[in-house]
């Protein structure tokens, strides 16, 4: 079966006008690092500026190591290798669990720690793609539950034949770590894009608000709107981000459905998420992408906490109300607003 694949590029990125280059704080820095499989920038002004991003570096390095799913040494590994026995993890790996399980509850499965075997089946954790039949889906899912993982003080233990991932978790974690690690460091204003997920501290130098595009997901070399943040994360999930055609003619993204077992295809090409923390961000962006467009309104509705632009695949750009006078459309697709009670 032959396949063909695209990764789009880093799903929001800074927009810098000309004032950007006016911007002559004190000091600043800037630090590129490819971590967790994707590339990472990060730049900071303040007199701490060059030592908060080398501490920032060590943090995702360290953070990397514990939490990969392929390093055989990594928590995520000896938990997945364990056969079903505690393992001893890093504090770090018990928060993310424990976050993982409390998302699974609250978005009604929606979002899935466990769900890893059937995304290696599809073949993205390899490259190697395919389809699989209908009986080995229905098998795998037998195992994913994570309501059956269980959390300890420094333990994590999972069941026999299960296996779980925090990859829908860890970058908007890892975000939220390098905000501390700013805050103690000397730094006044920040911006970090970790892949997809883009996080601000404070406002720019000059007290303005920082302005982060958001793709459009039909044609991912543009911006389909700007939004203007300050000390908030904005975190993306799309399928076109990770895909693959198959040899029946049907495009498969790499966001699984835990209910199916199949490439979620509810309605949604494109969600992001904008709020103060990056674990919550990036958890929901996922969660809220499976649930698909009436179900993920829905969430929005009850759920004020966070603001969310949400891309329908008959081409309808879907906003929160809180996004007003911050969201700027430059696309041409109908856009409407996602009323709250």
């Amino acid at each position: 079966m032959k396949h063909s694949i695209i990764i789009a590029p880093l799903l929001a990125v800074l927009i810098c006008t000309t004032s950007c280059r006016s911007l002559q704080p004190t000091h600043s820095a800037e630090r590129d690092v490819f971590a967790m499989d994707t590339f990472m920038t990060m730049k900071a002004y303040g007199d701490g500026s060059e030592s908060a991003l080398a501490a920032a570096e060590k943090r995702i390095r360290e953070l990397e190591t514990e939490l990969s799913v392929t390093d055989k040494n990594s928590d995520i590994s000896r938990i997945n290798m364990a056969n079903g026995a505690d393992v001893k993890v890093s504090q770090d790996t018990v928060r993310l669990v424990e976050a993982g399980k409390t998302y699974w509850q609250e978005t009604a499965g929606a979002l899935d720690i466990s769900i890893y075997p059937v995304l290696a089946e599809w073949g993205f954790t390899t490259g190697e793609y395919r389809v699989p039949d209908e009986a080995t889906i229905a098998r795998l899912l037998e195992n994913v539950n994570a309501g059956a993982v269980k959390v300890g003080d420094e333990t994590v233990r999972i069941p026999v034949d299960s296996m779980i991932d925090l990859g829908a978790l860890a970058k908007g974690y890892t975000g939220d770590e390098i905000m501390d690690l700013f805050r103690g460091n000397g730094v006044t204003s920040a911006l970090i894009s970790l892949g997809g997920n883009v996080q601000a501290f404070g406002t720019r130098p000059d007290g303005s608000d920082w302005r982060v595009g958001i793709k459009d997901p039909f044609t991912p070399d543009e911006n389909m709107c700007v939004v203007s943040i300050a000390d908030k994360a904005v975190v993306t999930s799309g399928n076109y981000e990770r895909y693959f055609t198959a040899d029946d003619g049907k495009t498969y993204c790499h966001i699984i459905d835990p209910a199916d077992g199949y490439p979620a295809d509810n309605g949604l090409v494109s969600v992001t998420i904008i709020g103060s923390e990056g674990l919550q961000c990036d958890a929901l962006s996922t969660a809220l992408f499976v649930m698909g467009t009436d179900k993920a309104q829905t969430y929005l509705n009850e759920h004020t906490f966070v603001d969310a632009v949400l891309v329908t695949d008959d081409a309808r750009i879907l906003y929160t109300e809180g996004l007003a006078g911050k969201l700027e459309i430059m696309s041409d697709m109908p856009s409407e607003v996602i009323a709250r009670d």
